[in-house]
C-alpha cells in the first residue's frame, strides 16, 4: 500500500484514532492503528483508519491520493508524534511488505516496525452491526455542542472504582416529555442534566450504561463542533456517527442504581449565591487541604457565606461572600473537590442556588435560570 495526504488532514486523522488504543496490552496489535484502502483503481482519495481496545473502536476516513491500495498496519501514538513533528505539505507513507511502514515528508525519512494487518481484530461493534438488521437499530440525532455539554456535566462524577461497574459509565435514559437524560454517580455525589431532542424515535431509546473511556473518545470527537450527531444502539454496542468518523463502544451491563431516590424533592433552605466568587474562595481554601481529606466547612449566615477549614499538619483559613439567605444559622461540611467540580461545569456569571433540608441531609445545587442541570452532593463530618 502507498499514499500521499496533506499533514494536517493525516494529524487530524489520527489524533482522533490514537486515543483509542491500548496502552499497555498483551496485545501488541491494539497499540497499531489500521490503515486500509478497499479501492483497486489508481486515484482512489480516501484511506480508512481504525483502533480498537475491543470494548471501545473507531473508523476514521482521510482524503489521500492513493498509489497502490492494500492495508498495513503501524504503532498508532509512534505514527502520530512523527507526524506531528514534521514540517507542513505532503506526507508519503509505503507499506514494504517485510513488516515495515517508510515515512517520507521533503527531507524527512523515518521507517516504523508494522504488523500482519490480517490479524487486526475486529472493530468493536463492526460484527455487531453487520449481523443485525438495520430496522433492530434505535435512532436518535443529537446536536453536537448538546451532547459535548451532556458529557461535560456527567463525566466527571462517575466512579473511579472498577468493582463498581454499574457505577463506571454514564446512564443515558430518555423522558416522556421529549428529553434525554444523563446521569452519573460515584455513591458520594451525583449530577443530572436533561435536555430537549427533536426526534420520533425517542420513545422507543433504550436506556443504556455508557463506558467513561468512550465517552472522553466522543467529547474529543466533538470538539469545536457544530454540527449533529447520529447516535444508535444496537444490542449492545452504541454507534456514533459524525460526518467520516464512526465511534463504537460497548455498553456496561448492569442496572444503574434508582437515582430518583437520591435526588431531594424537599428543603427547607434556599441559598443563593455567585458562582464565580464560591468557585475562587474554594480554590483557595482547598490549598489547606490533601488529597485524603478534602473536608470544608460552609456556614450560612443571614446574606453571608462563611467557608473554613481546618486541616491538622497543615494550616486553617477562612472566607466569606455575601449570599441570599434569610434563614437561621446553618452548618453543614461536604467535600471541597465534589463541591469545586460541579461548579466549575456551570455557566460563568450566573448565580447558584443550593437547597437544603438539614445539616444531615444531601445538598442540591441547581443554576437559578435553569434547571436542567442538578448535583446532589453528601454531607459529611468536619470535626
Amino acid at each position: 500500500m502507498e499514499f500521499s495526504v496533506g499533514k494536517e488532514d493525516l494529524l487530524q486523522c489520527l489524533y482522533l484514532v490514537q486515543g483509542v488504543v491500548e496502552r499497555r496490552s498483551s496485545l501488541p496489535m491494539l497499540s497499531h492503528v489500521l490503515i486500509e484502502s478497499n479501492s483497486t483503481g489508481e486515484n482512489e482519495s480516501v484511506i480508512s483508519l481504525g483502533a480498537t481496545d475491543l470494548e471501545i473502536g473507531i473508523r476514521q476516513q482521510c482524503q489521500a491520493e492513493v498509489k497502490a491500495s492494500g492495508s498495513m498496519t503501524a504503532d498508532a501514538r509512534k505514527l502520530y508524534e512523527i507526524i506531528r513533528e514534521l514540517p507542513s505539505g505532503q506526507v508519503r507513507l509505503r507499506s514494504s511488505g517485510n513488516g515495515w511502514v517508510d515515512v517520507n515528508s521533503g527531507k524527512s525519512h523515518f521507517r516504523i516496525a508494522s504488523l500482519d494487518p490480517k490479524e487486526f481484530p475486529t472493530i468493536t461493534g463492526q460484527k455487531e452491526k453487520k449481523e443485525e438488521s438495520s430496522s433492530s437499530d434505535q435512532f436518535i440525532s443529537l446536536p453536537g455542542p448538546t451532547l459535548r455539554e451532556m458529557i461535560e456535566k456527567t463525566l466527571f462524577a462517575t466512579s473511579p472504582d472498577e468493582t463498581r461497574l454499574n457505577l463506571s459509565g454514564v446512564y443515558l435514559e430518555t423522558q416522556d416529555e421529549g428529553k434525554i437524560r444523563m446521569v452519573a454517580s460515584d455513591g458520594h455525589r451525583l449530577s443530572l442534566i436533561e435536555r430537549e431532542v427533536d426526534t420520533p424515535s425517542l420513545p422507543d431509546w433504550p436506556s443504556v450504561i455508557l463506558p467513561k473511556k468512550g465517552l472522553v473518545e466522543t467529547r474529543k470527537l466533538l470538539e469545536k463542533s457544530e454540527g449533529t450527531i447520529d447516535v444508535s444502539v444496537n444490542d449492545s454496542v452504541v454507534n456514533l456517527k459524525k460526518e467520516t468518523t464512526e465511534l463504537f463502544m460497548r455498553l456496561i451491563e448492569g442496572e444503574f442504581p434508582d437515582y430518583q431516590q437520591v435526588v431531594p424533592k424537599e428543603h427547607t433552605h434556599r441559598i443563593e449565591f455567585p458562582r464565580d466568587e464560591l468557585l475562587s474562595a474554594l480554590r483557595r481554601i482547598l490549598i489547606l487541604t490533601t488529597e485524603r481529606s478534602r473536608g470544608i466547612k460552609l456556614q450560612f449566615e443571614k446574606d453571608k457565606i462563611e467557608i473554613s477549614v481546618n486541616t491538622p499538619d497543615v494550616g486553617e483559613g477562612t472566607e466569606e461572600i455575601a449570599s441570599s439567605y434569610a434563614g437561621e444559622g446553618l452548618s453543614i461540611g461536604f467535600n471541597g473537590r465534589y463541591l469545586t467540580e460541579a461548579l466549575n461545569v456551570m455557566n460563568e456569571g450566573d448565580s447558584v442556588v443550593l437547597f437544603l433540608k438539614d445539616e444531615m441531609s444531601p445538598g442540591l445545587l441547581q443554576q437559578k435560570e435553569s434547571h436542567e442541570f442538578s448535583y446532589v452532593i453528601m454531607p459529611m463530618k468536619i470535626n
